[in-house]
């Protein structure tokens, strides 16, 4: 399983499109938030540069790891080399756990970047905030990586791009990705895995701590996008 995980982390490095839009688009999508709202007032009780930050880096890990693994299982089921691996001594579970770690490896670098630029823009945490943050975030990621993986599985090729991109701009748009969400919306947010993933920054808050109830949430999206992936590659199993 290591040597899958080595293969899929190379393989999306390596890929332009990953650096472009989950790397360079984010931090450049920063740098128009924090000009386009006042830097000087606050934004879901987190500071505009502070909160736009941890936004971004949310918004470049779920793309990385949504687009990237959904649209290469298809194509790997189509092409039967997802057949192939099947023929090898390694196990369905630890294959499609081997796709899962791989694609959220490589949401740290989306996440880092973002943050890179955040401390260059003045956002100032102590050290402990920002690695809890780091690792907060990266953690949160294997929720997304998962559900890639499920719809890698359920859709086709054809399909799977636009399944993805209305998915992925769905629970970003009413996530606080782009807007703090608040009043009735915020109520109905707490089913959406991109708000608790960004709720996730709140102990970043003077006098706050890590939102348990946001973890838990995560938990049991975590829980069942890996049941589902792992139904949905038995299914696929069975159909080969």
């Amino acid at each position: 399983m290591t040597t899958l995980i080595k293969l899929e982390v190379l393989r999306t490095l390596r890929n332009r499109r990953y650096l472009l839009f989950t790397i360079a688009y984010p931090a450049l999508m920063y740098f128009f938030f924090i000009h386009a709202y006042d830097s000087t007032k606050l934004a879901g009780g987190l500071p505009v540069k502070t909160y736009f930050m941890v936004s971004m880096a949310t918004f470049g890990a779920v793309g990385s790891v949504l687009s990237g693994s959904a649209q290469r299982i298809s194509l790997e089921r189509k092409s039967g080399w997802t057949r192939q691996l099947r023929l090898t001594a390694l196990p369905g579970r630890a294959f499609t756990f081997g796709k899962i770690a791989a694609s959220a490896v490589t949401t740290l670098p989306a996440i880092l970047v973002v943050f890179a630029v955040g401390a260059s823009q003045g956002v100032s945490l102590s050290v402990a905030q920002w690695i809890g943050l780091a690792a907060a975030l990266w953690l949160g990621s294997f929720v997304f990586a998962a559900l890639g993986v499920a719809l890698g599985y359920a859709a086709a090729p054809d399909s799977v791009q636009t399944i993805v991109m209305i998915a992925y701009m769905l629970m970003s748009l009413f996530g606080g990705t782009w807007f703090p969400v608040s009043g009735s919306l915020e109520k109905y947010a707490q089913f959406n895995p991109v708000f608790l993933y960004n709720k996730l920054a709140t102990f970043t808050q003077p006098g706050h701590s890590l939102d348990l109830v946001a973890v838990a949430g995560l938990a049991a999206f975590l829980a069942v996008f890996v049941a589902a992936a792992a139904a949905l590659y038995r299914r696929d199993t069975r159909r080969a």
